[in-house]
């Protein structure tokens, strides 16, 4: 039997990132391993993450939204940002949601639901929305190779920060149920904001 402890916001949100990235680079290391990916769109989680887990031995991808998520043609992320993450060996993978992408664009435009949106939708209302966000980025960042198919940590949350840490195995886009969330490290109690 293993025994872990899983940490309860209360609410979700910004105010949970310092202890939702302190409690992942702990888990990570005590594990042993190697990988910690994280969403972030701005920056902000990425500087936390390094804030707390640069120089041990960790490897960091930073998953964030696809050029023209906000506005035609542009990034969340400043380009400064970008390369302050880069010149400290972070990863970036910038793509578009695995759980949406085209199928929304075409549900905004034709109406109705398609499953993809179906099971990103049951993830969030069961568990939250930052657990969507760590299933999401943990299958973009193996789709795009930057992290293997084995046990990482994943840090996701709602708009700016974190708020939910999992340790998952991850999987390809085109063989999503072989995915397996090993461990629940922190998420909000209440799945809402209020």
């Amino acid at each position: 039997m293993i025994e872990e402890k899983i940490h309860y916001f209360e609410s979700p949100g910004r105010q949970n990132t310092d202890e939702a990235v302190k409690l992942s680079i702990e888990r990570a290391l005590k594990k042993g391993l190697r990988y910690v990916v994280f969403a972030s769109s701005t920056g902000y989680t990425a500087k936390k993450v390094l804030e707390y887990g640069e120089g041990k031995g960790l490897k960091f991808v930073c998953v964030t939204y696809h050029t023209g998520f906000y506005e035609e043609g542009k990034n969340s992320m400043d380009e400064e940002t970008e390369r302050f993450l880069i010149e400290r060996g972070v990863r970036i993978v910038r793509q578009s949601h695995i759980l949406s992408g085209v199928e929304r664009s075409i549900s905004r435009k034709l109406g109705g639901v398609s499953r993809v949106e179906a099971i990103a939708e049951a993830l969030r209302a069961l568990f939250g929305h930052g657990l969507k966000v760590c299933v999401e980025i943990a299958i973009m960042a193996a789709d795009s190779g930057a992290i293997p198919i084995e046990e990482v940590v994943a840090i996701g949350g709602r708009a700016r920060g974190a708020d939910t840490a999992v340790i998952i195995r991850p999987a390809h886009m085109n063989s999503f149920f072989n995915m397996e969330i090993k461990e629940i490290i922190c998420m909000p109690r209440n799945k809402r904001r209020k």
